[in-house]
């Protein structure tokens, strides 16, 4: 499923892993912008992603 779907639906996600092993510009802004919104995160541990998912207030 695309990252806009889901957006589009109204539901969040998070990606969970080591990025920081990547070093591809566009990767890196990517990520950048997704972790800078409200509904799509690239996180470290699964504690960020619970906090994120569940304390970011929406933009509707």
């Amino acid at each position: 499923m695309e990252i806009r779907k889901i957006i589009n639906y109204q539901m969040k996600l998070a990606i969970i892993g080591d990025f920081s092993i990547y070093s591809s510009k566009s990767l890196k802004d990517f990520i950048y912008e997704m972790n800078s919104g409200k509904d799509a995160f690239f996180l470290n541990s699964e504690e960020e992603a619970i906090y994120k998912l569940t304390n970011v207030q929406r933009k509707y």
